[in-house]
């Protein structure tokens, strides 16, 4: 059925199927943040007061690691308030009396949320930062209700680094964490146990901040072979572990809590909580010694703390062509200084790069469209046998030199680096409070005014106009006419980097196919030249 398609009709499949794919991904997996976080409000009814905890109910470990524990590894828990206060222009960080990161706050307004308040890195349900668990019930539960203390209870950053010392000690063991806290929002961590004891620390729940459909948000594990393995949420099954780890990370669209500079035979594992979302720990050893980031995944950020955290930025089956667009993107922002006017110029670029293929297809485009009646001819000629008419209309496309594959196999072609384009402007942090020109103050977030979604519609309706198709079904014709509409209203929520770029690359369309109509009827108009002159000429 699909080779008896022509490249219109395909192109109408694969947008239809897009659309009732994203519309069914929205109404199956609906946003349940809000829902989640009234109910761990409602659990975590317990508190310490005056540096010592008291329980209101039996909570178990599985609540507060947030996934189903073995029976030889239940712990008790419990929730405490605040210890240490990092304050920083930034970003306000702060430490628990059980010793984990309990809260991040964002203080940059490009970073705030939906609501315009300030981005928290760390939600309030699930698990915290440098949670500790402990193999031994009776060691673990003790350790719920006993305080740690801190040596410092607010550092103020500016240029150099700070450390805070916390320790807990208990009956018959003393645990302790140094942890240095740097102005770029990484930090150091060394655990140390006064004694051997099986233990295990937790990475934290992701960041639940900025989501679009079409994102990926649950928990990546990057390895020294350089493999990474992405667990969404929704898709985890059970437990899985890993050795030769580079990195872990519990993400979302623009931020992610990471941990990093683990030995090579640190076991990590990922477990699946009870709404099969990903969990990551790992087996800590006496002393353990290792590195965290807490924040946006902005590029030069990650890669000037170290360049293995460049890893956390995630574009999907993409990456292979995401990685240097961006790269290249980054570039000219460097050169122009502008997101917006960088992104323009990315399309002019990718455009010039494919041109040759794009050209190609128009020019089969037009070869079809000129044959068409002749096609149509032949079909009704040979209606009753399909086998002679296939055979005529091949001859047909043969010696006119038109391909029918020949205007789909260049947009194939193009598929990956649209792609790739459309990962690289949903993923990019950088664009978050990121101005253009004119009302676009915000190129992370979709345009208030509704005016660029237009123009994008509009420019791909006058595109729609230039472009020559041989529809034969008056009904394909008719849905065609229709996606400029489709794509405006689907195009109205995408953040304005998108939109932008979908813009500019109709508008750079729009010219190459006036280039290739305009060559056309110049061909075609010295043909009739060349007739009438022949004529002339037997007169």
């Amino acid at each position: 059925m699909l080779d008896k398609m022509t490249p219109n009709q395909r192109l109408i499949l694969a947008v239809v199927l897009s659309i009732v794919f994203f519309v069914a991904y929205t109404a199956i997996f609906p946003p349940e943040q809000e829902e989640q976080a009234n109910v761990a409000k409602t659990q975590n009814v317990t508190s310490i007061q005056d540096g010592k905890p008291t329980q209101n109910s039996n909570l178990v470990a599985e609540k507060e690691a947030g996934h189903v524990i073995a029976t030889d590894e239940k712990a008790a828990t419990g929730v405490s308030n605040t210890l240490v206060t990092v304050k920083n222009k930034n970003f306000i960080l702060r430490i628990d009396t059980l010793g984990r990161i309990s809260s991040k706050e964002l203080l940059q307004e490009k970073f705030n949320d939906k609501e315009d308040i300030h981005a928290q890195m760390i939600p309030s349900f699930g698990t915290k930062p440098l949670y500790v668990r402990f193999l031994d019930e009776k060691l673990n539960e003790e350790a719920t209700k006993v305080a740690y203390s801190a040596s410092i209870k607010e550092l103020n950053l500016e240029n150099e680094p700070l450390k805070v010392t916390l320790t807990q000690k208990l009956s018959d063991l003393v645990v302790t964490k140094e942890i240095t806290f740097y102005a770029d929002g990484h930090y150091d961590a060394v655990v140390n146990l006064s004694e051997d004891r099986r233990y295990f620390l937790y990475l934290g729940q992701r960041p639940q901040i900025t989501e679009q459909m079409m994102t990926v948000s649950g928990a990546m594990v990057y390895t020294d072979d350089d493999i990474v393995t992405i667990v969404e949420d929704g898709d985890a099954e059970g437990r899985k572990t890993f050795n030769g780890v580079k990195l872990i990370s519990a993400f979302d669209q623009y931020a992610a809590t990471i941990m990093y500079g683990f030995n090579k035979d640190t076991n990590i594992m990922v477990e699946r909580d009870r709404d099969d979302n990903p969990v990551i720990y790992f087996d800590a050893s006496r002393t353990m010694s290792f590195h965290g980031y807490i924040g946006p995944k902005e590029y030069k950020v990650l890669e000037s703390i170290n360049p293995v955290l460049v890893n956390a930025i995630e574009y999907g089956w993409f990456t292979f062509a995401a990685k240097p667009l961006f790269a290249l993107l980054s570039w000219l922002h460097g050169i122009l200084g502008n997101w917006g006017w960088s992104i323009v110029v990315l399309t002019l670029i990718v455009r010039a790069v494919l041109y040759p293929l794009t050209y190609k297809g128009m020019v089969s485009m037009q070869k079809l469209k000129a044959i068409a009646p002749k096609v149509k001819e032949v079909q009704a000629k040979y209606k009753g046998d399909p086998q002679r008419m296939n055979a005529a209309v091949m001859e047909m496309y043969k010696k006119h030199g038109a391909n029918p594959l020949g205007g789909c196999l260049p947009m194939l072609l193009q598929i990956p680096v649209f792609f790739a384009i459309y990962r690289v402007l949903l993923n990019a942090v950088e664009l978050q409070g990121a101005e253009w020109i004119f009302w676009i103050n915000d190129l992370s977030r979709m345009d208030p005014t509704f005016i660029l979604p237009v123009l994008m519609g509009a420019s791909m309706y006058y595109q729609q106009k230039l472009t020559p198709n041989n529809f034969t079904d008056p009904m394909q014709e008719k849905i065609f006419k229709f996606l400029p509409i489709i794509f405006t209203f689907f195009f109205v929520t995408f953040p304005a980097g998108l939109v932008l770029y979908w813009f500019v690359n109709n508008l750079f369309s729009i010219a190459q196919q006036f280039i290739v109509n305009q060559q056309f009827k110049n061909a075609e108009d010295a043909k009739k030249v060349i007739a009438e002159n022949a004529g002339h000429k037997n007169d």
